[in-house]
């Protein structure tokens, strides 16, 4: 751990504390808190306890104190062979890592929110995935039956045939009922959580002009992100899609990097290019400092 690790920790610990002590927020007690930590370190410290058990007396969650990059990752599985003991693995791995979500198959969505009950992971499912090519109502329908079973988020395919033919109004309508179909859906729910809506733009498959143009349908039509790739097609997220998709929606929607991020070093590229979130089966890997083997 070096010291602007140590930096970090205190940071986020102190960020927790300040409702409860004062001298959390003045230089001198970030100094006096990191000095300690930095004593305990040489000392030979490897690991610190905090009491995450008492969310209502210190006003924050064990996922709170997750590395930043956990909490930016869907953990995901969509291959068509995925077993039902891979998805129990997933979401085990998503609570001990406080990943963002798990990004699984629609018919694993109950499952999921079953096991992640009273966590904060997410779950995330896909949409007409992963052609994209679904009639609207049929989109819209598979939306709100993954809600009732409990999915949050839902990443939906872009109709690229229909793009690429120049049925602009097809497209932003295609996506708009989906997004209305997800926000009829939460509502019936007791949690009353908001239900986010991804696009996914399949961007191997575009051009930058209709990387543009898509990018700003979805905004439109009342998304919460735009997404790279469903990570099945020909190719995946690159820092240079990231980057103009970023110029295209501006600063306040999401940009979620999908398909091919393997490595740390790879989502941090992402990131720095715009992403808010990044959309990946290796992330254990990520989180590990490794490469991902996965294909996904």
């Amino acid at each position: 751990m070096n010291s602007e690790e140590k930096r970090k920790i205190i940071e986020r610990l102190q960020a927790r504390y300040q409702s409860v002590s004062r001298s959390a927020s003045t230089g001198a007690g970030f100094d006096s808190s990191f000095s300690a930590l930095d004593r305990l370190v040489d000392a030979g410290a490897c690991r610190f306890g905090v009491c995450v058990d008492q969310p209502d007396r210190y006003s924050f969650a064990a996922c709170d104190l997750a590395p930043p990059l956990a909490r930016m990752i869907d953990h995901t599985a969509l291959k068509p062979e995925t077993t039902e003991e891979q998805i129990r693995e997933l979401c085990e791995e998503a609570r001990k890592y406080c990943f963002a979500s798990v990004c699984i198959n629609p018919c694993y969505v109950r499952l999921a929110a079953e096991i992640l009950s009273g966590s904060p992971v997410a779950i995330c499912t896909v949409i007409g995935f992963p052609l994209g090519a679904s009639a609207s109502q049929v989109k819209a329908l598979e939306a709100e039956i993954a809600i009732r079973d409990g999915a949050t988020e839902v990443d939906m395919v872009l109709n690229v045939g229909m793009l690429k033919s120049g049925h602009h109004a097809y497209v932003e309508n295609d996506i708009r009922a989906v997004v209305e179909a997800a926000k009829a859906a939460a509502t019936s729910r007791t949690s009353r959580h908001k239900i986010v809506t991804k696009v996914i733009l399949e961007t191997a498959l575009l051009t930058d002009e209709e990387k543009v143009i898509a990018s700003v349908l979805a905004q439109n039509a009342g998304a919460d992100f735009v997404k790279t790739s469903t990570g099945f097609s020909s190719g995946g997220a690159t820092a240079a899609d990231v980057a103009l998709m970023r110029r295209a929606v501006g600063p306040r929607m999401g940009i979620k990097a999908s398909g091919g991020v393997r490595t740390k070093e790879d989502a941090e590229l992402m990131i720095a290019h715009g992403a808010t979130r990044i959309g990946a089966s290796a992330s254990v890997a990520i989180l590990k400092g490794k490469t991902g083997t996965s294909g996904y």
